[in-house]
């Protein structure tokens, strides 16, 4: 899989900033624009000003009347939503001109969407996906993909500075981690780590995978489809189709077509 250099701010002696340090120390900003560009990634402020009015008023909503309000609103938000599509209380929604829904999508309370960058296409989330309560799924100026009949369970982390690119009906177990912000440099031990920049790579689930519980990929891995990792592996390197996979680091232990 090609790696890149994520983008970075600052001098060639190595006292680089990613892009969002770079946003929120800008001294040359208010707090407002750095808001704006935090939250809505536009300087506009009628944006800011529905954004606002969308998330404060219906996004706590408890019960039917919140579901009925998210379920109206939260579509003038996002690029595109499709039917029937449920969003569940105190949701955060960051970059909401990045972010693409199918139909009969769930989304239970706490979630995240985060899509922010600054040339990334987002998030897009195919028909009948369901994301589980607190679960975050965050853009670092990458894409995030998620194929139709996902489910992911409760407080599970995808997090994109490329792409990442997750399968149909492809299942993830609660506390999954999806590491697909890259690598931090360490070349020079002049220079913090912090600025030293990220290389990063991908991810790739394929289809009809099932991740267990606490299973961590890190960035630059595909897990072929079909496969299995056993519950708290660590995936560090690519995964064959149809393989069962445990432990840290992740080895293969089984094919699931020789049994």
């Amino acid at each position: 899989m090609k790696e890149s250099l994520v983008s970075w701010t600052g001098a060639d002696d190595g006292s680089q900033r990613t892009q969002m340090q770079s946003t929120l120390t800008d001294t040359n900003k208010s707090a407002l624009q750095k808001y704006q560009e935090l939250v809505t990634g536009t300087t506009g402020l009628g944006t800011l000003l529905k954004y606002e009015l969308y998330t404060g008023l219906f996004g706590p909503l408890p019960g039917a009347p919140g579901f009925v309000l998210r379920k109206f609103f939260f579509r003038k938000l996002l690029t595109r939503v499709g039917r029937n599509v449920i969003f569940g209380r105190s949701m955060t929604i960051r970059h909401p001109n990045r972010i693409m829904v199918g139909a009969n999508v769930v989304f239970d309370d706490y979630v995240v969407l985060d899509a922010k960058g600054t040339d990334n296409r987002g998030i897009d989330i195919a028909d009948n996906v369901i994301v589980g309560r607190g679960s975050v799924i965050s853009c670092k100026n990458g894409n995030i993909s998620i194929g139709e009949g996902t489910n992911i369970a409760m407080s599970c982390f995808i997090q994109s500075a490329r792409d990442v690119q997750i399968g149909k009906n492809v299942l993830f177990a609660a506390y999954c981690y999806v590491i697909g912000g890259g690598d931090h440099r360490t070349d020079r031990i002049d220079v913090p780590i912090i600025y030293q920049g990220q290389v990063v790579r991908g991810v790739t689930i394929e289809d009809n995978c099932w991740l267990g519980a606490g299973v961590k990929v890190q960035d630059g891995v595909t897990i072929g489809h079909d496969s299995i990792i056993g519950s708290g592996a660590v995936v560090t390197k690519d995964i064959p189709p149809y393989s069962v996979a445990v432990g840290v680091p992740a080895k293969v232990v089984k094919n699931r077509k020789h049994t």
